[in-house]
């Protein structure tokens, strides 16, 4: 029996509506499924070129009737070209040390991430996340996944759980110290993987949605070129 006999397609199911966390009087539904398996990999890289997202072994989409706000987005990290402001931030973050790592949640991880999600997204619903449920985030994944650490002279500033695609990179989570605004790592993070992207020959760096009207996601537009996932394929994003 081949490898390709053994893949199980996988069963998608719709959600019920639910408050939209990103637009204010806005209700969502999602289309989601499984994944998991044998397989799980290479139906992971079909469903993210198809504009799903990963979140431990479920995969999704927005299926919202009246909404088309979100909308998927990559880097086309192959022709990237640093800006000044990029230049800075690197600079700024020259110090910083990143450490490849297999998908293993430890206590100083879950210590910054609290800190972190008490800083800036107080509201949300991440905050009542647990030990237990974080070490479900991370490593509860049958794909190529991967957790990068950032250390400034030994301390951890900042994490970035990703998967590992066929063309390229798919950042699923990050968060990082709320101490140092001014280093931006979040966007620092992003740099260091296009150019992760571009050593390793891949072109592109999904970066889940990007929500139009949403400001919390506006930063995923000066990450250029940029394209978004439309009726007619990928194309390139236009602001």
């Amino acid at each position: 029996m081949n490898q390709q006999s053994k893949i199980t397609m996988p069963t998608f199911f719709l959600s019920a509506p639910a408050p939209c966390p990103y637009l204010a009087n806005k209700q969502e539904r999602k289309l989601f499924s499984v994944l998991s398996g044998a397989g799980a990999d290479a139906i992971h890289n079909s469903l993210t070129h198809s504009g799903f997202r990963r979140s431990q072994n479920i995969v999704y989409r927005p299926a919202c009737e009246a909404c088309k706000a979100c909308q998927s987005v990559r880097i086309v990290a192959r022709d990237y070209q640093q800006t000044k402001s990029d230049k800075r931030i690197i600079n700024r973050n020259a110090e910083v040390v990143a450490t490849h790592h297999a998908p293993q949640a430890t206590d100083e991880q879950f210590t910054l991430l609290s800190r972190y999600l008490n800083s800036r997204h107080a509201q949300g619903s991440m905050t009542t996340m647990t030990r237990k449920d974080y070490t479900a985030m991370v490593q509860d994944s049958d794909v190529d996944t991967y957790l990068i650490e950032y250390r400034r002279e030994g301390k951890l500033v900042a994490c970035l759980l990703g998967d590992r695609m066929y063309d390229g990179f798919s950042l699923v989570y990050s968060f990082y110290t709320p101490d140092a605004p001014q280093d931006s790592l979040g966007n620092y993070m992003i740099l260091e993987h296009i150019k992760r992207a571009t050593q390793a020959q891949l072109p592109y760096l999904y970066l889940g949605y990007l929500v139009e009207n949403c400001q919390k996601m506006a930063y995923k537009k000066r990450f250029q070129p940029l394209q978004s996932l439309t009726q007619e394929g990928w194309l390139d994003y236009e602001t």
